[in-house]
């Protein structure tokens, strides 16, 4: 009896032994990120992100570069259309450059501390620090960590998302962001991540990012066959939003001058008036001291004015101007996510 009592005894043992050296705890896995996250100095990541928020996905290859103690830069290249956009930080200001348009607005902007972005290690690594109500589990498969958490991202729709994190190095994997029913919007599949990166001495740098992408002819807006942008709105290739506002309607599309060649203009009324010009973007640079970084997902746009506010951005050669003196940030963003994935009619 004493021999079994004895044996039981190191079994016990044995299992709390093995128990305390295999997987780590949340809170463990926890600290170990707060600490990364506070010796922070460096890292490169590069993947793709999938949009399932239009009729079909939309992927996109990501670039994410960051250096201490405030220099980024994030290139989002349109797979399909073979198109980057870089957002750039700087000691000058942050950038955001669409270099095949020969494009480029500055600002003034502690971004991207104002705002979350799905692919920025700072922003997973918070998202999961911040949230005291965490779901945690391993995947033994994967050998990840993986934590459910609270989103909290430009677009409302996106509250809850997944986040695995690579169980030795903590370096990100894969992320699914969803909306209130639990349908993946986002999900972004990280090839590539390594902290402590080195980067050349003018990798932040805005003219070397302007001038390093072999610069593209302009996409026409008009479909294959039909004449050329100028003759008349259904020529243009107009690309309709997919969401209009509840209690607005269209009022139209209109054939206007602008600047030195030809627009249209979807006018919009209602509860919230509004217009959006399409038009074929010059290829002089344009520069801005003001304005909001906003984040839609397939691209960057640019917020602009007070009481009249208008939205810019660009996709495909593309140049949309979304002007509105009652419409909300968040419908704005809305109408702009909207035209992804809209073909020219």
């Amino acid at each position: 009896m004493r021999k079994i009592t004895v044996l039981l005894a190191l079994v016990i043992c044995a299992s709390v032994f093995m128990a305390g050296c295999g997987s780590k705890s949340a809170n463990d896995v926890v600290g170990d990120l707060q600490g990364i996250s506070e010796d922070l100095n460096s890292y490169y990541g590069a993947g793709v992100m999938t949009l399932n928020m239009g009729e079909n996905p939309q992927r996109y290859g990501v670039e994410v570069s960051y250096q201490e103690p405030h220099y980024y830069r994030i290139a989002l290249t349109n797979m399909e259309k073979d198109i980057t956009q870089i957002v750039l930080r700087n000691d000058e200001g942050v950038y955001v450059l669409t270099p095949h348009l020969k494009k480029s607005f500055r600002f003034q902007s502690d971004w991207p501390s104002n705002q979350g972005q799905v692919y920025l290690f700072q922003t997973l690594a918070a998202s999961i620090l911040e949230d005291e109500q965490r779901q945690f589990v391993l995947d033994k498969e994967n050998k990840s960590y993986v934590f459910d958490v609270n989103a909290n991202y430009q677009n409302h729709a996106l509250v809850r998302q997944k986040i695995w994190l690579d169980q030795k190095s903590y370096a990100p994997k894969r992320v699914e962001v969803a909306d209130a029913n639990n349908q993946v919007l986002v999900e972004v599949q990280f090839d590539q991540f390594e902290f402590n990166k080195s980067f050349e001495a003018d990798s932040f740098d805005m003219q070397r990012n302007m001038t390093s992408y072999h610069l593209q002819s302009i996409p026409t807006m008009a479909t294959e066959g039909e004449g050329d942008a100028g003759e008349a709105p259904a020529s243009f290739g107009v690309r309709m939003p997919a969401y209009t506002p509840a209690g607005v309607v269209h009022d139209g599309v209109h054939d206007i001058e602008f600047g030195n060649g030809t627009a249209v203009m979807l006018q919009y009324s209602g509860d919230y008036q509004y217009t959006i010009v399409e038009s074929h973007p010059t290829d002089h640079p344009v520069s801005s001291e003001q304005g909001e970084i906003i984040d839609l997902g397939y691209t960057i746009g640019i917020l602009s004015g007070d009481s009249y506010k208008m939205l810019t951005w660009y996709d495909e050669g593309v140049e949309f101007r979304l002007s509105s003196g009652n419409l909300p940030k968040e419908e704005m963003m809305k109408i702009a996510q909207s035209v992804q994935g809209q073909m020219g009619k």
